[in-house]
């Protein structure tokens, strides 16, 4: 390797993750070139343009005050908080559930998910259980169980009789929040915060450059696509698990970093925005916050970015956006509008348009909102892709300390990841010049 590239980094994946740990390796001042297999950077964020070529997010959107991170970037780019419409009540589906059973029911569900969060992931007690499993042991409203299973399938995207208790214990622990993580979305699109950073990058940052090959070798790291080779001295794979398994690796990872790529699954969710000539449950008192007991997975809330622009957002997660997704598109949008029609009256089945985004087999990320760990023993595979192998750096929203599968995580993961590689060169340079 050549003394040009000898402090060389290549990051695959130009989502917040990806994006974050070039920005860190930037100030620092490192050389790196940011791999992205899209035409686009944002990775699960995006946006595109309703009939009316109003951009809205079809990916992640929404943030909050106890974001820390995403919220310094959003100032530090000058974006607009738009706050989610809130004033009025919410209501629970299906009937008879109505506006009056609506915060009863939430209640309940929170009560459940602090119950949760009491126990500890390592409890022999909790092995071999699923999150399905220990909800039917629970003492409490059947209603309530129901609401709870929904919020989980709503939330993690995938059956909660395949999720293994522990897995969801650890991973909801780390989502502190202590106001609505709905709480805010921008006005000019999550995506363009995504856009902003990478327009810093420069020439660092190249699109449609899909990595298949990760080489290891004695100077260093080889990473290939399909066109270019890019030598380095190391790499972060700043893709969700199940994206970086499909990556060749030469020579193979070791067995147990393998084995801890192997037991993820992707999340199902498909996101539609469907917009309005006006706000009409408004004028019945309603928020636009329509909680479903059943099917489970299904949430709408408001998402009008003005009076002007009056819109719900319905979020189809977990085995339904499968089931609903098999029978096409049109038949999905008809069956989520029918849904709103019972909950919010007739004016839902009349939209302007809707603007609908499924994540399920996405080609580059796998699905949404993240990946999960469905393999009941594989309790350290989260710690072992921390771990990485010499020279490969794994990151993802998935692996980070704080809001895992949210946009927050994902940026505190491509700091994580970047600083000891930081550290290294930097330790590395001053050795050289000591001894120069």
């Amino acid at each position: 390797m050549s003394a040009d590239i000898s402090s060389r980094v290549v990051i695959v994946g130009a989502g917040f993750t990806g994006l974050s740990a070039a920005t860190e390796l930037q100030r620092a001042g490192i050389d790196f070139v940011l791999l992205e297999a899209r035409d686009r950077v944002g990775g699960r964020v995006e946006s595109k343009a309703n009939r009316s070529g109003d951009l809205h997010d079809t990916g992640g959107q929404f943030i909050c005050d106890d974001m820390p991170e995403i919220m310094a970037l959003a100032r530090t780019h000058g974006k607009t908080l738009v706050e989610t419409p809130t004033c009025g009540d919410s209501v629970a589906q299906p009937p008879p559930h109505g506006r009056h059973d609506a915060d009863k029911v939430s209640a309940g569900s929170m009560a459940l998910r602090r119950r949760l969060r009491e126990l500890y992931p390592s409890d022999p007690a909790l092995s071999g259980l699923t999150v399905r499993a220990w909800v039917d042991s629970q003492q409490a409203d059947p209603t309530v169980k129901m609401r709870f299973l929904s919020l989980i399938e709503g939330l993690w995207c995938r059956p909660a009789e395949l999720v293994p208790l522990w897995f969801i214990i650890d991973n909801d622990r780390r989502i502190t929040n202590k106001v609505s993580e709905l709480q805010y979305f921008l006005k000019e699109t999550m995506h363009s915060l995504a856009a902003d950073m990478a327009r810093s990058l420069g020439k660092s940052l190249l699109l449609s450059e899909p990595v298949d090959s990760v080489e290891t070798t004695a100077s260093g790291v080889m990473v290939r696509t399909i066109r270019e080779a890019y030598a380095a001295d190391e790499v972060i794979i700043a893709v969700p698990p199940v994206m970086a398994r499909k990556i060749i690796f030469h020579p193979s990872l070791p067995e147990a970093t393998n084995y801890a790529l192997e037991v993820w699954n992707s999340g199902t969710i498909v996101k539609l925005l469907i917009r309005y000539s006006e706000a009409f449950w408004r004028r019945t008192g309603l928020n636009g916050s329509v909680i479903w007991v059943d099917p489970r997975g299904l949430y709408a809330c408001d998402a009008s970015h003005d009076d002007q622009h009056p819109a719900l957002v319905v979020f189809v997660g977990g085995p339904i956006a499968v089931e609903w997704s098999s029978h096409g598109e049109e038949a999905l949008k008809q069956e989520a509008v029918s849904r709103l029609v019972v909950a919010l009256g007739p004016e839902a089945g009349a939209p302007l348009d809707i603007l609908l985004r499924s994540w399920i087999d996405d080609p580059w990320s796998g699905g949404g909102y993240s990946d999960i760990v469905e393999v009941m023993n594989a309790t350290e595979a989260e710690n072992t892709l921390r771990r990485g192998v010499v020279g490969i750096t794994f990151a993802s929203s998935e692996l980070s300390p704080s809001f895992p599968g949210y946009i927050e995580g994902a940026i505190v993961a491509g700091r994580l990841a970047a600083q000891p590689i930081i550290e290294r060169f930097q330790s590395a340079s001053a050795t050289s010049a000591s001894g120069s």
